[in-house]
Order: structure tokens, then sequence, then C-alpha cells
């Protein structure tokens, strides 16, 4: 449904349901949309989310860390590294309620009406929006931030394939038209749209140069959100602060949300100099990735004391689910092979890291659509089994005849037995022994290098490399910083990456982004892998073109065999909690909503805590 933009990643009884794929009526305005079969939650004339404590106090600062450096803030740029925090300045047509799934409703845009066929969706711009400099926000600015988008950034060029054209159609009324019909997702993608003012962009900045959308920019933007940008040192620390005059304070959407007067995010280039400068109370919120540090490193004063808390947040994860691992690069020939590819996987032990890395944290992934109801089981069965059928000639035999299974190791004699197998792969591929090469029949030994995205995944790594050298394959570890990593991921400049891909309750148009041989060689897309596969292709086509929820449903199980049975990826693990620890200065609603821990929008600053506490309180 929606694109993540990274990386880490729950199924619910309710996505078993197969009504029709939406419920929202055609040919009327209606102010919410939803493509979890099931009604909106909210009625048009609801003035809150149930989850939000309309008398959070509007006070205090947020401290967020972050790793790397930004060097842009222009959001829709396709290179550079945005800087963190640019969704509280900029806005969408439509956002999402977090009680519910894949369900969104108007902001900037007050309505909405989808054609009876869904050919087409018109949104109608709430009269009460407006920019930062007070001017209204309009139906022009969400035309123009469609086609500038489409035209500087490939990625959304993929994700808005199949609208052919944004118009004002009246006045305050903007309509998306379509280049097929009885696509249902199609209406939320747009309404995902972030929305740019078009005069500020085609404007001059305060030297009188006229700004440009296509380059990177360190200006502060200007845009329609509750916070703006107040100050900033490059590439290392930014704040912003709430808009007093926000247009939307008191809109359904925002009551109760954005209760910090300030958030201010710090940078750094080392994830051991964070943690530390995490427990000295130089920013307030930790998100853990480290199942070695979680189990070991929290045993510091202000842990002991309670006024640092440790604590698991499920609700981050009871909506998405996701597939991660290290992703073999398929426009290196030595990839190509999908022997080679499955021989990787069986060089990976998982129950030796569980035991000896993870604290026995984490769950090997064996989907694409882990913790959703998605994830293919068995063997192919009723619908989904009319779906492979279709694209028999297409997609691998054994999708048939064979559920998917990781390998398991864990002990000596087990991992032996895999690398044996692993071996025996390489070989029909066409690879041989040479001593302690593994070579093709040149000679040549069998090598390549993992690039990774920091330290973290390093112990991982290791593993593989370990294992992979017992029979004789050569394999480097190169760890860069992040904005390396995502300059060489978005050229697809690697043989191997360790990466992934986010997943929701509406699989739809990203799958073409991440699998679909239309991305494969798009640079910037999340096709990290170049999968351009005709099998896989038209299974994403069945998906998008899905008419009610069992279809789609079927579908998506057909995709995630496919995937499995292609061996794209070696899958690593992860764990359906978030790990936080957080200085005890802030509360919550309760309970929180059963989609997020709602951090840090319907957060607020707690006085009495941060006494407490000590530390900053501004």
């Amino acid at each position: 449904m929606k694109i993540a933009p990274l990386l880490a990643a729950a199924g619910l009884l309710l996505a078993f349901i197969a009504p029709a794929l939406a419920q929202t009526q055609t040919g009327v305005w209606t102010h919410s949309f939803s493509t979890n079969g099931e009604p909106p939650k909210y009625p048009a004339d609801y003035t809150h989310f149930d989850y939000v404590n309309v008398d959070a106090p509007k006070t205090g600062i947020v401290r967020l860390g972050d790793m790397g450096g930004f060097d842009t803030f222009n959001p829709i740029l396709p290179k550079g590294e945005a800087a963190a925090g640019l969704g509280f300045v900029y806005e969408t047509l439509m956002t999402p309620s977090l009680d519910e799934v894949n369900t969104y409703y108007g902001l900037l845009a007050k309505e909405l009406m989808i054609a009876p066929d869904y050919g087409a969706v018109t949104f109608r711009i709430d009269p009460d929006a407006k920019w930062h400099d007070g001017q209204p926000v309009t139906a022009e600015d969400v035309a123009w931030s469609f086609d500038i988008s489409k035209e500087i950034n490939p990625n959304s060029a993929q994700y808005y394939a199949n609208v052919t054209k944004a118009e004002v159609t009246a006045p305050g009324e903007v309509t998306f038209t379509f280049d097929q019909t009885g696509n249902r997702e199609l209406p939320l993608i747009l309404g995902q749209l972030l929305v740019l003012p078009q005069h500020w962009w085609e404007g001059t900045d305060a030297e009188g140069n006229k700004r440009d959308i296509a380059q990177s920019t360190l200006e502060p933007p200007m845009g329609s959100g509750p916070y703006a940008l107040s100050s900033f040192e490059a590439g290392r620390t930014l704040s912003y602060k709430r808009v007093e005059d926000y247009w939307g304070v008191d809109q359904p959407t925002r009551v109760g949300t954005n209760n910090f007067e300030e958030v201010r995010y710090e940078y750094f280039l080392d994830l051991t100099v964070q943690f530390e400068a995490f427990k000295g109370d130089q920013f307030d919120w930790w998100s853990e990735n480290q199942a070695r540090r979680w189990a070991t490193a929290y045993d510091f004063p202000a842990v002991t004391e309670g006024r640092v808390i440790k604590e698991l947040f499920p609700q981050d994860y009871a909506d998405n689910g996701l597939m991660v691992g290290f992703v073999p690069n398929l426009r290196r020939e030595k990839f190509q092979d999908e022997r080679v590819r499955r021989a990787l996987n069986y060089a990976f032990d998982f129950e030796e890291l569980s035991n000896t890395v993870f604290f026995n944290q984490y769950e090997r992934i064996d989907s694409y659509f882990f913790g959703l109801p998605f994830r293919a089981t068995g063997l192919p069965e009723g619908e989904e089994l009319d779906i492979l059928n279709s694209v028999k000639d297409l997609v691998p035999p054994s999708v048939f005849t064979e559920p998917y299974t990781n390998p398991v190791s864990g002990d000596p004699a087990k991992l032996r037995a895999n690398l044996r197998q692993a071996l025996t792969l390489f070989n029909e591929a066409g690879y041989t022994l040479d001593g302690t090469r593994l070579v093709d029949a040149d000679g040549t030994q069998f090598a390549f290098e993992i690039l990774l995205n920091g330290p973290t995944i390093e112990p991982v790594a290791a593993n593989l490399v370990t294992n992979l050298a017992q029979i004789g394959v050569a394999v480097t570890v190169r760890t860069v910083d992040s904005p390396q990593f995502i300059n060489r991921a978005r050229s697809f400049d690697y043989d191997m990456i360790y990466s992934g891909w986010g997943q929701s309750f509406s699989p739809g148009n990203e799958q073409r982004y991440f699998f679909g041989s239309s991305s494969a060689n798009e640079q910037g897309s999340q096709n990290y892998a170049g999968i351009a596969d005709p099998g896989v292709d038209a299974l994403i086509d069945k998906i998008i073109g899905a008419d009610d929820r069992a279809t789609q449903e079927a579908a998506t199980k057909a995709l995630d065999r496919v995937l499995l049975h292609r061996h794209y990826v070696v899958p690593s693990y992860t764990l359906r909690n978030s790990r936080i620890a957080r200085w005890d200065r802030f509360s919550h609603p309760e309970p929180l909503p059963e989609f997020s821990s709602g951090f840090p929008t319907i957060w607020w600053f707690d006085e009495a805590k941060a006494a407490r506490t000590g530390g900053a309180s501004r």
C-alpha cells in the first residue's frame, strides 16, 4: 500500500475476513477511505481520534537521535540525505488513524470522491488549509506537487505509474485520472501525496536567487504542517518549533497530537557514541536494534534509579510485515543462477546466532510478508492454487510440490550437512572445489562483498562469511556510513547488501517498486535484488487488480511463494516488538492505539515526571 522508507519492519484476524476490498462509497463525497474491507470507524462528524488525549499539555521538548547526517531540506529529491523530521513540516492529502488498518481521513483534503469504476479520484481541498506564510493550500499546489514529484524522482514515477494526469477540475478540486479501472488502492496512494507550496518553490530566496526543486537546498523549508524548522547546524542538529497559528489545530485528525513545543534531532556518526550520548542524557528516546545491548548494557544508574525506562511496544508491528536479510544483486552474473542463491541460505546458521549473539530474542523470517496473513504456508490450495496454475509456465515447479522452509543448523553436525548441500548446489551450477577454493571452469574463485550500513550487522555477516569459507567461497564485509550506503544502494553498486522490504495490510502497487521488472534497473528503486521475472510481474498484476479481499490475499500468498522459491534473499530474523528505552519525561494516552506506539505524535511532556527525572526540560 505504501512505500516503506526504512527497514526493520503481525498478523490480525481481521485480515482473514473477505468482504469487498474497499467499502468506501463511490460517486459521492466522503471524508475517509479504507482498503481493509471494513467501513471506517469514525463518522463524518467526528471531532478527534479516540486514542488521543484532547487535554494534553502543549509544552516541553523532545530530543531525538539519528545516525549519519543530512544535506538537504528538499523532501522529494532522489539524491542526497534529507533531514529527519520533514514530515512535521509538510502534510499529505489524507492521514491514517492508528486504531484501524489502512484507513485514511481527510487532512489537507477535506473530502474525496472516487469514480464508480475506480478510474479516477477527486480531492476537495480544505478551505482552511494554509501554508506557513498564510497563503492558502490550493488544488494547483496538489497538481504541481504530483507532476514535479514524478518528473524529478524515479521512485515516484514508479509509484504513480498508473496515474496518467492530475488536473484542477473545479475551484479547490483536483482530479487524478488512472490508466486502468478497478484498482481500489490508487485513491489511497494519491491520498498519501506530499503537498508542496508551488509559489514558494518557484519563488526566490532571501538573496533573490530563484529556487530549484530539482536541486538540493539547505534553505529552511516552508510547509503547512504543525511545526516549522527553527534552527539547524548542517549535518549535526536541527530543531522544529510548533507553529502557533497552525491552520489544523482543531482539525479532527490533529486534535490531541503534536503536543511538544519543540522537536530536536541530534546526529551521530557512530552507534556506540550515540548510545553513550543517550546514557548521558543528550537525547530522550533510544530505539534498540541490538539484542546483546538490550540484554546487557542497561545497568547504568539512570535505569536502576528508574529515570530511564525500558519497554517493549508490540503496537508498532501490529499492522505491518517485512522481509529482511542478505540480498544478492542479480545484476551481477555470479548470482543469476538460482542454485547459487539457494546455496547461500544453507550457509547461514541462524540457530547458532540465536544462541550466541541474539540472546534468543528473535525468530527466523520465512516470508516476504512475515507477520501478516499473506504469508505462504504449506502447499498452495484453493484460489491461490488457481492463480499459480494460471501462470504455471512462469513460476518454479517447486511451488506446487514443496513448502518453503529455511535450512536449520545450530550444531556442528547439522551445519556440516547443510554445507554439503550448499556445495552440491554450487557443483550443479558449475563450480568445483580446487583445494580450499571454490572455482568456476576458468579457475576463478567464487567471491563477493557484503555491503553494510554501519557495524550492527557485522557479527551476523561474519556467520555467513565463516561458513562459506568452509566450502571455498571468499566473502568480505565492507561497512560504510549511512550516506555512502544510501548512495551505493540507490545506484545498485554492490554484490550483496543487508536490506529488506516493509509490507502492509494492503499490498499493491508498491510490489512493482520492490520486485517488478520495471524497477529492476531504475536507480533509486527498492528492487535491491534486481528481480526481472515475468512470473513475479504477472502475480503483482493480479494483486493490484484484485477486486475482493480473498483474491488479494490469495494472489499475495502466491507472490510470496514464488519469491521464496526463487531464493532472492537469505532471510534473517526479526523481533515483533519495538525495544525502547526512554528518559522518563513523557506520558501517553492509555491505552495506546492498536497499531502504533504513537511516539512522539500523541505523547506529551509531563512536567511532574521531568522534575523527578531531572535534566533537560526545554
